[in-house]
Formats: structure tokens, sequence, C-alpha cells
């Protein structure tokens, strides 16, 4: 059985080391729950993640939920989103106290101008990752959503939504042609 302890480490070790935000953190706690600790089948993990996804708020936090619900339940889930959160907050923390002192800092800046496209290329991974296995039909829906919301400003919500609502009538009408 999983630990509420490992779950906080793990999580405290993805959200320490991780700049970039939630997308930025999926190859690490795909690398830490499926690879390292075996927690999750990668299957599972494609599931939460879709569901992370689809849920309001961010996704490190709700994959952080729901991993540790389904290994330790809500005990877990509030391991592991304790774990994800604070070190983030102990960051923003320092960093709101000596903002002031370091914000013109030469050292500084050029370490985040250092650190973008590392960023980059942590939002890439998972992103291919999920591509994996996906009907080539898909992934051009994928690249042409993405350019519907990067072109012409098109909220991602309605175009979510019109997603979900084209899976619900392409399940319901393969369902009524299995039954025939």
């Amino acid at each position: 059985m999983t630990s509420l302890s490992a779950l906080f480490r793990s999580f405290f070790k993805i959200g320490l080391f991780t700049f970039g935000g939630g997308y930025a953190m999926i190859p690490l706690i795909e690398a830490e729950i499926i690879n390292r600790r075996g927690w999750l089948a990668r299957d599972e993990f494609m599931e939460l993640l879709t569901l992370a996804q689809s849920s309001p708020g961010p996704i490190a936090i709700n994959t952080s939920v729901f991993i540790g619900y389904k290994t330790r339940g809500v005990a877990g889930a509030a391991a592991a989103v304790c774990g994800a959160v604070l070190p983030s907050f102990i960051c923003i923390l320092v960093i709101a106290i000596f903002f002031a002192q370091v914000r013109h800092n030469v050292v500084v800046d050029a370490a985040f101008k250092g650190m973008r496209p590392a960023v980059v290329a942590l939002i890439v991974v998972p992103t291919i990752a999920l591509a994996r296995g996906m009907h080539p039909a898909l992934i051009v829906v994928a690249v042409a959503t993405a350019l519907a919301v990067w072109w012409f400003g098109l909220s991602p919500i309605w175009l979510i939504a019109a997603g979900a609502a084209a899976g619900i009538l392409w399940t319901v009408k393969l369902g009524k042609e299995v039954r025939r």
C-alpha cells in the first residue's frame, strides 16, 4: 500500500523541480508515478490525465488529487495536493519577500530567459505522449483546434464542449451500428 508520506514526498519533489506550470509537470508526474513507483498503469494515468484536463482548476493539482485519491483515498488526495502545492507556495512567498531587491537583477532575468526553452519542451512532451495511439484524423482535429484557438482567438471552452458533444454523438452512432 502506498504511504501518505511517499505520496507527499513524490509530489513535493515534482513541485520542487518543475518550472512552467502544470503541463510542464506532466512528464515528471508520469516518470515518478508510472516508471519509478508503479502506482498506476500507463492507461490509467492517461485516463486520469484526461479527466484532470477536463476538470476546472490547475492540471497539476487535479492530477495530484486524482492520483492521491486513486492510491489512498481522501487522505492520499490531501497528501498529494499538499506535496504539489507547498514548493510553489514557499517559492512565491520567498520571491514576494525579496522581489523588490532582485527584480532588475541581470542574473535572475537571464536564468528565467534560459528556462523558457526547457519549459516549452516540457509542455510539448506530454502533448506528443497523448497523441500516441490516436487515429490520424483525431490528430488533425487536435491541430485544427489548436490553430483555431491561436489564430482566431476562439475560446477553448467552446471547443472542448463541441469536442465532448461530437464524442457523445460518435459513441451513440457507433452504439447503434453495433446493435444492428
